[in-house]
């Protein structure tokens, strides 16, 4: 059985038979309206599921993974959808200098896999390359989830959650809390699953 921070983890999982898109993205796309060419960042794309709603639903699309393979299997999955509109860029959180302006960024369970000491960092541009306007859907991990004991990933609680979207709306805030799996192992599950939308600028 593969572990979180096994470099094999991600490869096994973005290997399994393809999932639904997330209802996250869905719940995202349905609050932003048709892309008509907006710029959308999926942030930890895998296999590209989200990243192929995304240009289906009219946007621009640049996906973010370091995972070897990123490049084939986000083309793979994204077959019959307008290639032209899509950017890959294999790249671990660890080595971005800086996001594109953005009018949607969703982190699919990948923020939580960002190393603490980087984290603070990698938040910055996040909210740097959100535009006015601008839409954010992504999933955090809690201090009670079954991982948490894990230095090398990012866990916090509701307040600190939170306090990432000072000065924005937020339109979801929803804390999960139960027991599942993960990889065919059980798991305690804490997450908080967050739309959030950057003020319009002022007129």
């Amino acid at each position: 059985m593969t572990t979180l921070g096994d470099d094999s983890y991600w490869a096994s999982y973005n290997a399994r038979p393809t999932r639904a898109v997330r209802p996250l993205c869905q719940a995202v796309l349905e609050a932003a309206g048709p892309g008509a060419g907006r710029l959308a960042v999926d942030l930890g794309c895998g296999a590209g599921i989200e990243t192929r709603a995304l240009l289906m639903a009219g946007w621009r699309v640049l996906a973010l993974d370091g995972e070897p393979g990123t490049r084939d299997r986000v083309l793979s999955t994204t077959q019959g959808t307008p290639q032209d509109q899509l950017t890959i860029d294999a790249i671990h959180f660890r080595d971005l200098v800086a996001l594109p302006a953005a009018d949607l960024l969703f982190a699919g369970y990948s923020l939580p896999y960002i190393h603490p000491l980087d984290f603070a960092r990698i938040w910055g541009l996040i909210r740097a390359s959100l535009r006015p306007d601008a839409w954010f859907a992504g999933n955090l991990f809690g201090v009670r989830d079954s991982w948490a004991g894990n230095p090398e990933a990012t866990f916090l609680g509701e307040e600190a959650a939170r306090a990432l979207f000072e000065g924005m709306e937020i339109l979801m805030f929803n804390e999960v809390e139960e027991d599942g799996q993960a990889d065919g192992a059980s798991k305690h599950w804490h997450v908080f699953d967050i739309i959030a939308r950057r003020q319009p600028a002022p007129s």
